[in-house]
């Protein structure tokens, strides 16, 4: 646990870079599609040269941890250097004991295997602080000295590296079949960071505001935060209540609602990955589960 680093975290972004490593060896080598970023700069070489991609992911690699791990911190530098390292021997190990997947003749799965396999394994990764380097931390060293945004170098990275696969050993179904690909693999992402817990927030505007907290409170043990608001027409003063709840709850908590007051306006949002009492700490300010 020195300098702050997790074994939890390693193990997970261990974890992380075997289940990206598989996807790129069985879905993406196998069946000739491209990826972004120096993923698939690795897989041009590799199509069109035969360089392997666990040599080629590190000789990449190196030069920009070299201009970049200040950028980083500390934390996340080791984790990248661990991820990256990582991924290039399961790179390895896959290529040596692969198993023949056989779907050559339905590419919409291979598409689909490919984006939700190399997701899966950058959310993990990204989740427990780690990254695979490469156009991650480009990103970060144009935004300082150029100040262009991290998502916007990242895309046009992208871009570059897919077109570049497309004109050069990629056909146009089979670019067509990456982008599909890569757009899963990035859903998947944020989907794992934001969490795959999906709450309910609900901002509740009433004239009767207390009832409506006291029975929330009392029947559904959910907490009820209670904002000062005022119209903008009227310049009228009221409560507004913000709740959380899970999802399977909204049913409930809005019959608590219109059980007080049917003419209440009520706004609920989708809210992902809550922390706090109720959620992932109990009424003494205990996890509810381990870290």
């Amino acid at each position: 646990m020195r300098f702050g680093i997790k074994f939890k975290n390693i193990f997970f972004i261990l974890i992380g870079s075997a289940i990206f490593s598989f996807g790129i060896v069985h879905f993406n080598m196998q069946n000739n599609l491209g990826e972004g970023g120096f993923t698939g700069i690795t897989l041009l070489f590799y199509f069109l040269f035969d360089w392997d991609p666990a040599i080629s992911n590190i000789v990449l690699n190196v030069p920009v941890f070299i201009v970049g791990w200040r950028l980083l911190g500390r934390n996340t530098f080791i984790y990248t250097v661990i991820g990256t390292l990582a991924v290039s021997a399961f790179l390895y190990i896959f290529q040596q004991y692969s198993i023949a997947m056989n779907l050559q003749d339905d590419m919409t799965l291979v598409a689909l295997y490919a984006g939700a396999s190399i997701g899966v394994g950058l959310g993990i990764i990204f989740r427990f602080g780690g990254t695979t380097g490469g156009v991650d931390i480009i990103a970060r060293i144009v935004k300082k000295y150029a100040g262009w945004s991290m998502g916007k170098t990242m895309f046009l990275f992208d871009a570059i590296v897919i077109a570049t696969s497309i004109i050069t050993y990629l056909e146009l179904v089979e670019g067509m079949y990456t982008l599909v690909a890569v757009y899963l693999a990035a859903r998947v992402i944020d989907f794992i960071q934001e969490g795959a817990y999906a709450a309910r927030g609900t901002t509740i505007i009433s004239n009767k505001s207390s009832d409506i907290s006291d029975k929330i409170m009392k029947e559904m043990d959910r907490g009820v935060t209670v904002l000062q608001g005022r119209g903008s027409y009227t310049g009228e003063k009221r409560d507004v209540l913000y709740c959380i709840v899970g999802r399977n709850e909204i049913v409930r908590l809005t019959a608590i609602i219109h059980s007080i007051d049917p003419h209440a306006f009520v706004a609920v949002t989708s809210v992902h990955d809550v922390l706090g009492e109720g959620f992932t700490l109990d009424e003494n300010k205990k996890p509810l589960s381990d870290d």
